[in-house]
């Protein structure tokens, strides 16, 4: 069985200079089986691009001051490649081979923090999306994403989605002080599974174009157990 909560947004024609009236629904479920499904559909009257995706952060260790941050994490990514991206942060629409480039490549798993000191980003750290490997099908079963593992808890986190691309993100400009006003640099990781950024200007991209007559459907689900 599960328990949860239904939302509707009714977002009307040019809000935002978006074109056609859209109509998303989200629902976030907690299952019997440790988990927290959240599944998404829309519907448009006019051509649209449409990339929904949650932008919550996690710690595994808990939102405690004396819980530091992420770094220590063990992250697994089912990505052989990511999106390559220009100096402003925007796709130049090819997908590099992790395997080509140490500090992306989570094929393995290993500590979020261990390549940090590699990444020439500022500020530092990772903000980047990973082609998942069998994903973007939203008629079949979500597929494994990622996985993540806290070593002193044993807490372990799966999320699986349908669809293609996953952005991890680690807390970069986080500027809070734990117990005071938030949460400090790295205090917590995303990620958000979504269609590929830039995809209306990337012809070689999945189309991220919901038309009229079409309806937007993406599962996502976060697994959670301690091993």
């Amino acid at each position: 069985g599960w328990a949860g909560v239904k939302l509707m947004l009714v977002s009307p024609d040019g809000d935002e200079g978006y074109p056609g009236t859209l109509t998303s629904v989200v629902t976030y479920k907690l299952t019997d089986k440790n988990e927290l499904r959240i599944e998404y559909s829309a519907t448009t009257d006019k051509a649209t691009p449409l990339n929904l995706t949650n932008h919550a952060y996690w710690n595994l260790k808990g939102a405690r001051a004396e819980s530091g941050t992420v770094l220590d994490h063990i992250m697994h990514l089912n990505c052989d490649s990511y999106i390559a991206v220009d100096d402003e942060s925007i796709p130049t629409g090819k997908l590099t081979a992790v395997k080509d480039d140490a500090p992306m490549d989570f094929t393995k798993a290993k500590p979020i923090g261990q390549d940090l000191g590699k990444l020439t980003n500022d500020p530092q750290g990772y903000d980047h999306c990973w082609v998942i490997n069998g994903g973007g099908d939203s008629t079949k079963a979500p597929v494994l994403a990622a996985e993540v593992r806290e070593p002193s808890t044993g807490r372990v986190m799966r999320v699986l989605t349908t669809e293609p691309g996953v952005q991890f993100y680690t807390g970069n400009y986080l500027p809070g002080t734990p117990d005071v006003n938030g949460f400090a640099k790295h205090g917590g990781f995303c990620l958000e599974t979504q269609k590929f950024p830039d995809s209306p200007n990337q012809p070689s991209f999945p189309s991220c174009i919901l038309k009229p007559g079409e309806t937007y459907r993406q599962v996502t689900v976060h697994e959670f157990a301690v091993e």
